[in-house]
């Protein structure tokens, strides 16, 4: 059974943003012409711009519907109903602007319709935001709850269980397994819901139960069961939702093509290999990078200076590190340590009390300003502002046979911060943990995402305990 109040909410978002297009066209209408903080013409009547902005709230829900913007969200990210309501809305402008073109009305203000375009985008967004946090409130409170039915009770099944129970404001309730050969030992008993019955059961618990989604969670050899647990479920108007027991082995969000007439599941799509993405994420990292370069090149050069005045040799160090698609590069830093010895090969971690570290290159590493020049790597292509963390070729070829999946890193373009370090791994950390965390970030890419590690990395500070 699906629930109606889905429905319901469904309905209430296209009803909200409408109204929410109306109330950004007053806001736009009399900042542009009412407020005296802009110069204007003589406006059309205000009936004319109410008029257009009708039409474009019109236009804008019909394309939200077209691309799925008022599906259910229960389970989807922010970030994406961000990207797809900006993209609703630059196709919206776009439409209008062509509309207006061809019946010929020249006379409305190009000025009010940015400030109404922005009013639009921003006010819907933070409307969805806040309407996201509250209904995430009041599903861990117990409300708006969905149901769902487990068929298989064993590792995959459990896992599922054990992962659901972690993310209550999802407002999803496991109430039972179904299951043809596994029972609850005493302890299993106690930490999972019952096993209900066996899969033969499934469409009589349908009609007895209120569940709104069956998770099939069935090892490979018992494939052949699934064309009658689909044809039940879609008898009785449920949802069905598939694990595959290869899901170790897929990213974090599979994406599915189309080859040879087959759908296929692509093992590791990675949002930075279309080309529109890596663009913006270039433009924006130049831009960062000189901007950050301009306003920290104080610090900079009193760095250069603290390093100079208290150690001989070069003040920028250069080593050679791993980056996009397995190349090699010089990765800068200021010199924090003594000069090498001829001959002398160094492929140790820097520790707690290693006495190749000067006193002053003791402070530049805890503070992270050692690693201030990596904004130049930013600029001649070699890094990104945000990515995995380059290793040395030495560490590479080590971590690459003894930890699962380290190579994807390689995949992207190596960072000065990263999701795993503005979760605090960094230095003497879990190397296992940081790639989990590097290959979360490579699968979610956004530039939402950068700017929210940015921010985060500027908020817990730069002084480090594990950086050595």
């Amino acid at each position: 059974m699906i629930r109606r109040n889905q429905k319901f909410l469904t309905q209430l978002y296209m009803v909200a943003d409408f109204i929410v297009i109306q109330l950004s066209f007053l806001a736009a209408w009399w900042l542009k012409f009412k407020s005296g903080w802009m110069e204007f013409e003589n406006p059309l009547p205000v009936e004319s711009y109410a008029y257009w902005s009708m039409i474009y709230g019109g236009i804008a829900v019909l394309i939200g519907i077209l691309l799925s913007l008022y599906l259910p969200k229960r389970k989807k990210r922010f970030v994406d109903e961000f990207i797809k309501i900006f993209q609703v809305h630059i196709m919206s402008i776009f439409i209008l602007l062509g509309l207006m073109f061809f019946v010929k009305e020249i006379d409305i203000s190009r000025a009010y319709l940015a400030i109404y375009m922005g009013f639009n985008v921003l006010s819907i967004m933070l409307y969805r935001y806040v309407l996201k946090k509250m209904l995430k409130s009041l599903r861990e409170k117990g409300l708006n709850r969905q149901f769902v039915l487990i068929i298989g009770a064993g590792t995959l099944g459990k896992r599922f269980y054990n992962n659901l129970e972690q993310y209550p404001e999802l407002g999803y309730e496991a109430i039972g397994f179904l299951d043809d050969y596994h029972t609850w030992d005493g302890i299993e008993e106690q930490r999972y819901k019952p096993i209900l019955g066996t899969v033969d059961q499934l469409s009589g618990m349908l009609e007895m139960l209120p569940v709104d989604e069956v998770i099939l969670a069935l090892p490979l050899d018992a494939h052949s069961k699934y064309p009658s647990i689909i044809a039940a479920c879609e008898k009785a108007g449920v949802r069905t939702l598939i694990i595959p027991d290869f899901f170790d082995y897929l990213p974090a969000r599979p994406y599915f093509d189309n080859f040879a007439g087959m759908p296929m599941i692509n093992v590791r799509d990675i949002p930075l290999d279309m080309t529109g993405n890596k663009m913006a994420k270039r433009l924006f990292d130049i831009v960062f990078s000189l901007f950050a370069i301009i306003m920290i090149s104080p610090v900079m050069l009193i760095v250069a200076l603290g390093v100079r005045l208290t150690s001989p040799g070069p003040i920028i160090f250069r080593q050679e590190r791993v980056g996009l698609n397995r190349r090699n590069f010089m990765m800068y830093k200021f010199r924090s340590m003594k000069m090498q010895q001829d001959g002398e090969e160094d492929t140790g971690w820097s520790t707690r009390e290693d006495p190749r570290r000067t006193r002053f290159g003791t402070f530049i590493r805890k503070t992270s300003l050692d690693e201030l020049p990596q904004f130049f790597n930013v600029l001649l292509g070699h890094m990104s502002v945000v990515g995995p963390r380059p290793e040395r070729p030495f560490y590479v070829e080590q971590f690459r046979d003894e930890i699962p999946k380290y190579m994807v890193k390689h995949h992207v373009r190596p960072g000065i911060t990263g999701w795993a370090q503005s979760n605090g791994l960094r230095g003497d950390t879990s190397i296992e943990e940081r790639i989990k965390h590097d290959i979360f970030y490579i699968e979610n890419w956004s530039l939402l995402f950068d700017i929210r590690i940015i921010f985060k990395t500027i908020r817990n500070g730069f002084v480090n305990k594990n950086a050595y």
